[in-house]
């Protein structure tokens, strides 16, 4: 049965996905806020916030009374923050339903920003950029999206820089989640086992957060300049493998070419049978793992490759996944290969869809962002009317080199040995 979205006395908007045999549910709560909302001086709110929100309320002063409440149940929760979402989950036995609704209200609106608590963050954040700096398979998403999106926030860095998490207020903070942590923003999907009084739980905790009177910050869009002056961002590091990624600005969502998008990245680099892992590894050995994606986001989206490479052979690598890049401009990828993908996002759609987790998500971003449902099957309909010439056609759409853009980390030297390299 299609899902159908509800609404709180509140306005706040919940999805009850109910799942035959379930006897688990996860709660997954969505906010349309992330990094692209902020500004130059508090870049790195958004994640600052997802931190505190662990760091106790006035119910649960510390984070060992929230987690071992949680973990008492062995229930797995988390929370991620994106460029222009931030959510916040609980999977456990269905029986605990009202403790994840409650625990998760409590944490989202009810948190402390104890002065405390946000000085011992900082230290915890920086460590985690270290971390990911230190990581160049981590690393190497930031600087390509730094040269993907010039002046934009959407070139910004998730976590932001070191110096804004140093001095970043309590103040700032707080008035940043104000301005964005609003009912009409938020959306609470319900997956799994569904228990009967699942919307009194929900109206006596979310459905009481006060309704905003007309308050919502848009975000700036993103205006692609004619083409991207300085599109290589490299960094210098004594690595035994280079880490590559090339991209180019890809489809927003609900853009009526989004399938044959998805199949373009699939076809190309999404599975050990793809083009680039058959040609790039199998045939030619340059690379252990190399990948091709598409992600949307409101206003543009991004299509990548990324790759782990042999230094001395760097240059032949990025020569091959050109090369594989732009045969899809000139002939059509064969009946075997649409089929083939096709067949394959089926079935990772279905395997996915074992999971309330997964179907929490893939709810409520759709209601998050289009305000719409749409079922598995009627994406796979979607997916199945896509032709060899749909496939060439958005090919062009995508790889035009004046919006490529890449990333690498490895020791070469200066940026210039890398930029002579990368040429479409």
């Amino acid at each position: 049965m299609k899902p159908r979205p509800q609404k709180l006395k509140n306005g706040m908007s919940v999805v009850l996905v109910p799942q035959k045999g379930a006897s688990s549910m996860t709660l997954f709560v969505l906010c349309r806020v992330g990094s692209r909302y902020e500004t130059k001086n508090i870049n790195g709110a958004s994640h600052f916030i997802e931190h505190l929100m662990f760091k106790g309320t006035k119910k649960r002063p510390t984070t060992e009374i929230l987690t071992r409440e949680l973990d008492r149940y062995g229930a797995e929760y988390n929370a991620f923050t994106g460029k222009d979402l931030t959510a916040y989950y609980i999977k456990m036995d269905a029986a605990k339903t009202d403790l994840a609704i409650d625990m998760l209200h409590d944490m989202i609106f009810q948190s402390a920003y104890a002065s405390k608590e946000i000085e011992r963050e900082r230290g915890v954040i920086i460590e985690e950029i270290n971390m990911y700096e230190d990581n160049p398979r981590m690393h190497l998403e930031d600087l390509l999206e730094e040269a993907l999106f010039p002046n934009s926030t959407l070139g910004w860095n998730i976590a932001g820089p070191r110096k804004n998490i140093r001095t970043m207020s309590r103040k700032e903070l707080v008035g940043y989640r104000d301005a964005y942590y609003l009912p009409s923003r938020i959306t609470v999907v319900v997956a799994g086992k569904i228990v009967p009084d699942i919307m009194t739980m929900l109206q006596n905790t979310f459905g009481s957060v006060k309704r905003e009177d007309g308050l919502d910050t848009p975000f700036n869009p993103f205006v692609p300049p004619k083409r991207i002056t300085d599109p290589i961002r490299y960094q210098e590091k004594n690595t035994e493998q280079v880490q590559f990624s090339l991209a180019f600005h890809g489809l927003k969502r609900g853009d009526p070419d989004m399938p044959a998008a998805v199949l373009l990245a699939t076809i190309l680099g999404g599975s050990m049978s793809s083009r680039l892992f058959i040609q790039i590894r199998e045939r030619r050995g340059l690379c252990y793992s190399i990948h091709a994606s598409h992600q949307p986001l409101e206003d543009v989206g991004v299509f990548s490759v990324s790759a782990g490479l042999e230094k001395k052979r760097f240059p032949e690598a990025v020569k091959a996944i050109i090369a594989e890049l732009k045969k899809p401009l000139r002939e059509l990828v064969t009946s075997e290969e649409l089929r083939r993908a096709k067949d394959h996002i089926r079935g990772k759609t279905m395997l996915a869809f074992e999971d309330s987790a997964s179907q929490a998500e893939w709810y409520g971003q759709q209601w998050t962002f289009q305000r719409k449902i749409e079922t598995p099957e009627e994406r796979m309909k979607r997916f199945e009317t896509v032709t060899l010439e749909q496939i060439k056609s958005v090919a062009k759409r995508i790889f035009r080199p004046e919006y490529m853009a890449a990333a690498v980390i490895g020791p070469f030297g200066k940026k210039e040995n890398v930029v002579k390299l990368i040429v479409w």
